[in-house]
């Protein structure tokens, strides 16, 4: 055990590595720092060196064993499962019960409307919004394995039909939705799509006249961010394209569809806010994980994700994305219903 306890010294502790990849250090810098700090009693033999032997050129299936190959079902089933370890059950991402409610407020939600949302994730804000609200709310998500689960946890909620969820693909011809809704919303849900007039006239097409949308997404802060080389290592880390504009740009495509943009606003504060909070028990979450059975792999998606989200979230502080806020109205033949707003 004393051995054990020992060797055990010698690699940089896994709450020490979250806190790096989330204060923006370099994990194997700091471990190397680490290392060197040690006493000499602690510091870990030297390896010992290889044994001689004649070179032999290397099979190409002996090749492709040395290869990690990430089944990508199951790599999708450990990210909904870490998901929920951080962000809460039945969420995939910042923003819980009290905030979705909170920002759902100025839609005036009841239980005789319909509403379309856009990013329905795992369906955790939609079945809030009908729980809460009595609002029928039919969910679209791009991600099909989140899609999936979205639609189990709904069945399992009994809220099959109340918070409905199905997959879509916004970047490949789709044409539309199938029904008229009261209020639309879309959650970090146009960033990926690269034709968003469309998708946009697509969701003015289908509410009614005098219906509310409310945006939530990632824009730039100006054109020039796009030249930043932490920009470009971003875009080319996120899990689907990004496809960035200012919000200038984003209110454009609303008003060129004839609705009426009467909240448009910044509220990246709160949001970092919310994923500092989340990650802030990882430790906690690292822990649970390493008493499983499969905790080494899960432990593994952990860091990951927390890599991912370190990222995003420094382009956010540093100012280069923001993540925004914009209520819209399709006119209606009378007076605005928010008029007074």
């Amino acid at each position: 055990m004393a051995e054990q306890a020992k060797g055990s010294k010698t690699k940089l502790p896994l709450k020490w590595r979250l806190k790096a990849w989330w204060e923006g250090y370099d994990p194997a810098e700091l471990e190397k720092r680490y290392l060197a700090s040690l006493p000499p009693e602690d510091a870990p033999p030297p390896a010992p060196p290889a044994p001689k032997k004649a070179a032999e050129a290397p099979k190409p299936a002996a090749l492709a064993s040395t290869v990690e190959e990430i089944d990508p079902v199951q790599n999708a089933a450990d990210r909904i499962n870490i998901a929920q370890y951080i962000w809460g059950e039945g969420y995939c991402g910042p923003g819980g019960p009290d905030y979705i409610v909170a920002l759902s407020k100025l839609l005036a939600l009841s239980p005789e409307m319909s509403m379309l949302f856009l990013a329905a994730g795992l369906g955790g804000p939609a079945r809030v919004l009908a729980d809460k609200f009595g609002v029928w709310v039919t969910g679209y998500e791009e991600d099909e394995h989140l899609a999936a689960k979205a639609k189990e946890l709904s069945k399992m909620a009994g809220m099959e039909r109340k918070a409905a969820v199905e997959h879509y693909t916004p970047n490949d011809e789709f044409e539309g939705f199938d029904r008229k809704f009261d209020r639309a919303m879309a959650k970090e849900a146009l960033y990926t799509v690269e034709d968003k007039d469309a998708l946009i006239a697509h969701v003015e097409d289908k509410l009614k006249p005098g219906g509310l949308f409310l945006i939530t997404d990632y824009v730039i802060s100006e054109d020039s961010v796009v030249a930043k080389e932490s920009f470009r290592e971003w875009k080319v880390a996120e899990r689907s394209t990004p496809y960035m504009v200012t919000p200038k740009e984003l209110e454009a495509k609303l008003k060129n569809v004839r609705m009426q943009v009467r909240v448009s606003e910044d509220i990246t504060a709160q949001y970092v806010d919310m994923i500092n909070k989340a990650w802030a028990g990882a430790d906690e979450v690292a822990a649970k994980l390493a008493k499983l059975d499969d905790g080494a792999r899960l432990i593994q998606v952990l860091m990951r994700e927390a890599e991912y989200w370190t990222r995003r979230k420094s382009l956010l502080e540093a100012g280069d994305i923001r993540l925004w806020r914009i209520v819209a109205n399709k006119k209606a033949g009378g007076p605005s219903m928010m008029s007074d707003w």
